[in-house]
């Protein structure tokens, strides 16, 4: 994933912003498996209400965590099947900061972490995909997928390809201009005015492109929420939760 000086930085690598959070109450219901030598959580949906289709899942740099698994399986009662691999290993970060102010480690090197486990990930998702495919797709099947923080690159690949219909993501890390002019598909941005990976002027930069280039786009904007509002945002905080 990276960049020459034409193909500009539009959201940068996680920070500090990253570690912030509230963790949601639930049981999640889904299981684990392996799957292209990945661990891979899998949400299935009631009998009744499958549709047949897949959502894959791509998780921020807490990993398959308490609150992802939970939307994971909210997304399976709507009636997706839907797969989220675990990229990191069993090592997210919260293994080595707890949030933002724990300096505990101070040995912890944050961008190296970051970059140890994106070379791995960039590796990893192509035959995953293909592996779910092989394993759990059907001629019918309809692929969407979904991503958070450092997930949106791979989202954004994935519009590129051909196999999946449509995409979204949440608070987005490690986009560069390519990730948007080469979008086929359609993208869903969620997305907040306070962010410090995604700042305003690189949103209109993304959304910039897409206009030009006439991509399929719809942005949802916060204001005044923190980064990871999708995936950690506060339940008992009313602005938060709505």
């Amino acid at each position: 994933m990276a960049s020459d000086s034409k193909d500009a930085v539009l959201a940068k690598p996680p920070g500090d912003c990253c570690l912030q959070g509230s963790i949601h109450k639930g049981e999640p219901q889904g299981t684990y498996e392996e799957i292209a030598g990945v661990k891979t959580y899998i949400a299935r949906p009631a009998e009744d209400r499958a549709n047949g289709n897949i959502i894959l899942y791509f998780p921020d740099v807490w990993g398959l965590f308490q609150n992802g698994l939970l939307i994971m399986d909210g997304f399976a009662a709507a009636g997706y099947l839907v797969l989220g691999l675990d990229y990191f290993r069993g090592d997210p970060i919260t293994k080595h900061r707890k949030n933002r102010h724990d300096t505990s480690n101070p040995n912890f090197d944050f961008p190296a972490w970051t970059k140890m486990h994106m070379e791995f990930a960039d590796k990893a998702v192509p035959p995953w995909i293909a592996e779910v495919k092989a394993q759990y797709g059907k001629d019918q099947t309809k692929y969407a997928c979904v991503g958070y923080c450092f997930g949106a690159p791979y989202v954004c690949n994935e519009l590129a390809g051909d196999t999946v219909t449509v995409g979204a993501f949440g608070h987005p890390a490690f986009l560069n201009e390519h990730h948007f002019f080469n979008l086929k598909k359609p993208l869903f941005l969620s997305c907040t005015n306070v962010d410090h990976t995604f700042s305003n002027e690189d949103r209109r930069r993304a959304l910039d492109i897409m206009q030009a280039e006439k991509k399929t786009h719809q942005l949802q904007l916060f204001t005044d929420i923190a980064h990871g509002f999708a995936l950690r945002g506060d339940l008992n905080n009313p602005y938060d939760r709505e």
